[in-house]
């Protein structure tokens, strides 16, 4: 691997820019936490390693589009994966018009439809673990937190993520992304699905009100409101 730059840290790993058999590649490496017991820790960051690298082939078996993995060393929790130029989804919404966005958002529900369908939870899904490219594709990213599930919860836990998410970067745009959104998602997880996994998204938001209340009451933000 030749010329690398640190370009993020994070809680759980550090990622590098550099070329890797003429590639532009980003190298994802979980850094040892001191923290922990050195065989815990060893553990741990293996089996996140190897659960990432299974989740991101089972997305690109479904059709979802990531970073096509190059090579996975799971003994040092190590995942060498394609560069993707591009801009955050996030950064994207404010810059188009009403169209676009309505592209971009169903689809993106599409996307995360077909992994639910095959049992993949994200686990972290916002508007800053989605690219798009310069010609228009976008790609799901950071699949750190993401696991094979049968749980409708942890499908719904991604929906709320992903509205929390329009809430804290696209205020007024909510209940037009959320709309556009299940409009692909349901493309994917059919009509049933789709009112399966958002009755579940719902409770989750219910219990997050009950909690939000509580602090209003004791002088806290305002309650969460509801788009599904």
């Amino acid at each position: 691997m030749d010329g690398l730059t640190l370009i993020a840290s994070g809680a759980e790993a550090d990622l590098y820019r550099g070329r890797f058999l003429g590639y532009d590649v980003v190298i994802k490496y979980r850094v040892p936490k001191g923290y922990r017991d050195p065989n815990f820790d060893r553990a741990v960051r293996m089996e996140r390693t190897l659960t990432e690298a299974k989740t991101m082939l089972i997305a690109m078996e479904c059709g979802v589009p990531v970073p096509t993995i190059l090579y996975v060393d799971v003994e040092n929790a190590l995942i060498v994966m394609e560069y993707v130029d591009g801009a955050l989804l996030r950064d994207v919404i404010p810059s188009v018009d009403g169209s676009l966005r309505r592209r971009y958002l169903e689809l993106l529900g599409g996307y995360v439809g077909k992994l639910h369908v095959s049992n993949v939870a994200h686990g972290d899904l916002t508007t800053s673990n989605v690219m798009v490219t310069s010609e228009g594709m976008m790609y799901l990213i950071d699949f750190g937190l993401s696991r094979v599930s049968y749980d409708v919860e942890d499908k719904a836990v991604d929906i709320h993520l992903l509205i929390r998410s329009f809430e804290s970067t696209h205020y007024n745009l909510t209940k037009e992304l959320v709309r556009y959104f299940l409009r692909g998602y349901t493309s994917a997880v059919g009509v049933e699905g789709v009112n399966i996994v958002v009755d579940k998204v719902r409770e989750i938001r219910l219990r997050g009100r009950y909690v939000e209340e509580r602090r209003v009451r004791g002088g806290g933000e305002g309650p969460i409101r509801s788009y599904v």
